[in-house]
């Protein structure tokens, strides 16, 4: 008696019914690999991070998302209400009481934007901001109001594709060479990965983590680059061998073609992200300085730098803008740590011409109240609150949207996170209806069934 040798689901289809159903399965795994680029365009690309054309014609190539983690207080930095001023002390109409920025506020500009003392270079640049002021999401907890601004969708345990991810996925990568989505100085909490991850996207989409001073955590070499080459082409071949034998599993070439951008990027990148050779009027201007006070500036200037280089999608993050107490001291740092870096990454960009074609983001998961919260604090707000684009596509100097007398609420150019999205991939040049990837037998999308370009701020 021989064992009975276990059969794979493909070899059964192929001898079952004549192999008439190998035949159907060859069928729908043709239409699915149709479908996953998105574009209608059949087959699958043997370079997965080339260049894409976008769906329409579109002035931004490069995405900068500089993320506030933790909501900052926009009634202390972008946000002057004048009754909130005026009636400082009253009951706020959802109960506590109404508190006034300790801040004074300034209108700068021709646009005669209004920006706290607190961000005096942010406000040199005033005339070049578009506000959007009308935002609202769905969710006051931090993990998954963080989640639902990178991917889309407030349940982390529904994990879906980030946004960097939805963008490589869409356009590729200008240079193969370097990964095409970074996040520097990621949290490790508030969702932690799932921010940067590709969830059901191959996992070449996926953010590259790395910290303000370069570290690339997944690339720690163990051999030398020789061994490393051979190690590759090893697998490459056995992969190729793999893939002819009955019952093979499903390819593996993207896990490969991770290794062989890792084995790329050990080269190219820590000289990329090694800003020593900037010249030192730019480090200044930047504000950099040694040690953790310095870990913004420094990821701004590597953010020029990636986008200079062709990365598609950049985020850097400053955490701690979670004052539920210790308010005013707590901005002071908070605000001190990211407003020259903020502007000389705008002046930077601007001065390089890369505002041409790269758009910056900046802003938080959602904003505060306008009432106390203890002593010195302000609590959560998801039903109002700005963020400000710059760059490549849109209008500067505009405001699109704005909330109640006291800043509470949203009511004229109400958006959500989800229209956001739309606008941010249509300004890409990328249909966010059009844009769909087939997962578990239908097609998923960065903004699920909702979503509206708000063209308003187009330029």
């Amino acid at each position: 008696m021989h064992p009975i040798q276990p059969i794979s689901r493909r070899a059964a289809l192929q001898c079952a019914g004549a192999g008439f159903g190998y035949l159907a399965l060859a069928g729908l795994l043709g239409e699915r690999a149709k479908a996953q680029d998105g574009r209608g365009k059949p087959g699958r690309s043997p370079k997965p991070l080339a260049p894409k054309e976008p769906h329409f014609k579109a002035k931004a190539k490069r995405l900068i998302f500089v993320h506030m983690n933790g909501a900052m207080s926009q009634h202390d930095t972008f946000d002057y209400k004048p009754q909130l001023v005026k009636d400082n002390g009253k009951p706020g109409p959802g109960g506590g009481k109404l508190t006034a920025s300790k801040f004074k506020f300034a209108q700068h500009g021709q646009t005669g934007s209004w920006f706290s003392e607190l961000l005096p270079n942010l406000a040199k640049h005033a005339d070049k901001l578009t506000w959007i002021r009308g935002l609202h999401t769905d969710t006051p907890a931090h993990p998954q109001a963080v989640v639902q601004l990178h991917t889309g969708s407030a349940n982390a345990a529904l994990t879906r594709p980030s946004m960097g991810a939805w963008l490589l996925y869409g356009l590729g990568s200008e240079n193969q060479d370097l990964p095409g989505y970074v996040t520097i100085n990621p949290p490790p909490n508030f969702g932690g990965a799932v921010n940067y991850g590709s969830a059901f996207l191959p996992a070449h989409f996926q953010g590259t983590r790395i910290n303000d001073v370069g570290y690339l955590p997944n690339l720690r070499a163990t051999s030398t680059t020789d061994l490393q080459r051979k190690q590759l082409d090893l697998i490459q071949g056995m992969n190729r061998d793999l893939a002819g034998a009955p019952g093979a599993p499903d390819a593996v070439d993207g896990i490969i073609e991770s290794f062989e951008l890792g084995f790329k990027m050990q080269g190219k990148v820590p000289e990329l992200l090694d800003i020593s050779k900037e010249p030192k009027k730019v480090l200044e201007a930047y504000g950099v300085k040694d040690g953790p006070a310095g870990a913004f500036a420094r990821q701004c200037v590597m953010a020029r730098r990636l986008s200079q280089a062709g990365v598609r999608f950049v985020e850097i993050c400053q955490p701690g803008w979670d004052h539920h107490n210790n308010l005013h001291k707590g901005l002071i740092d908070r605000c001190g740590s990211v407003d020259q870096p903020t502007a000389a990454l705008l002046a930077d960009l601007g001065a390089r011409g890369l505002l041409d074609d790269t758009l910056v983001l900046f802003g938080s998961e959602f904003g505060r109240l306008p009432t106390a919260q203890g002593a010195d604090g302000r609590d959560h707000n998801i039903t109002g609150y700005p963020m400000f684009l710059t760059g490549a596509g849109v209008k500067p100097g505009v405001t699109y949207g704005a909330t109640d007398e006291y800043g509470i609420r949203a009511v004229e150019g109400r958006m959500h996170t989800t229209d956001l999205h739309a606008t941010l991939l249509a300004l890409m040049g990328l249909d966010h209806e059009k844009l769909t990837y087939n997962y578990a037998g239908r097609d998923f999308r960065l903004t699920d069934v909702k979503g509206t370009v708000v063209k308003e701020i187009f330029a």
